[in-house]
């Protein structure tokens, strides 16, 4: 399986708060069943001021100790970037990175406040020659209430990443629901851990695709986490990969 999302690099963000916790959670990965892991901490400016450079750089540096502790993950990077006016800029001047160098990057609406402009900015993104993929909108506190932001924004072209953990209940009742909502209106195009740690958050796929496939099958459960996110890393463009049910010919 392919993880596209998970905060893993140590001491960068809110996730991994050293190489000792990394590493714990680099096993876990690789004995999930997960081959290769994108690494993608926040850009949120003035709280996550990462940047592709320094996120490569941290990147480089834990792939070496990987090789030190021999675990067998392959490691990409990526961001989770939050939606701010300087999400298109940064894209462009290359300081806010893709998954492996591809179209298609990690984009975070707010948590709290529901962004009506999500639609138009989907748009501007896709003209520009990006794809994003919104992350976890399940967990989103207004999900229920503007559930149609996100129908809009996949039907126009953005993908729909949801957190595996979600589909198991690891975040509670309410993204539990939306995540089963999302999946069986056939809009949602990858599963990833987003995790954080080794407790609650922490990198496993597995449960997740188990989840799925009871609600859309084994073959699209493997698109989830394995067929689509290879496409990522292949930067295919997305009329030539597997679509999501709903929007599939």
């Amino acid at each position: 399986m392919i993880d596209l999302h998970c905060h893993i690099l140590p001491g960068i963000d809110d996730g991994a708060p050293d190489t000792e916790t990394a590493l714990s959670m680099a096993r876990l990965a690789a004995a999930d069943g997960i081959r290769l892991l994108a690494c993608t901490p926040h850009i949120h400016p003035g709280r996550f001021d990462n940047d592709a450079a320094g996120i490569a750089s941290a990147c480089a540096d834990f792939r070496e100790r990987l090789r030190e502790a021999d675990i067998a993950l392959e490691l990409t990077t990526g961001a989770d970037a939050h939606i701010t006016p300087e999400l298109l800029p940064g894209l462009r001047a290359g300081r806010i990175p893709t998954l492996h160098g591809s179209r298609y990057f990690l984009c975070e609406p707010s948590h709290q406040v529901p962004l009506p402009g999500l639609p138009a900015l989907v748009r501007h993104l896709l003209g520009a020659g990006y794809v994003p993929v919104i992350t976890h909108p399940e967990r989103l506190r207004y999900i229920d209430s503007h559930y149609e932001l996100i129908l809009e924004s996949a039907r126009l072209g953005a993908w729909v990443q949801l957190t595996a953990g979600s589909l198991t209940g690891r975040f509670g009742e309410g993204p539990q629901a939306a995540a089963r909502r999302l999946l069986e209106d056939g809009v949602v195009h990858l599963l990833a851990t987003d995790a954080h740690n080794t407790g609650r958050r922490a990198p496993l796929l597995t449960e997740g695709r188990e989840a799925a496939a009871q609600l859309v099958g084994e073959e699209e459960a493997s698109r989830l986490v394995l067929e689509r996110p290879q496409a990522v890393i292949d930067d295919l463009p997305p009329e030539q990969v597997a679509a999501a049910p709903a929007f599939a010919r």
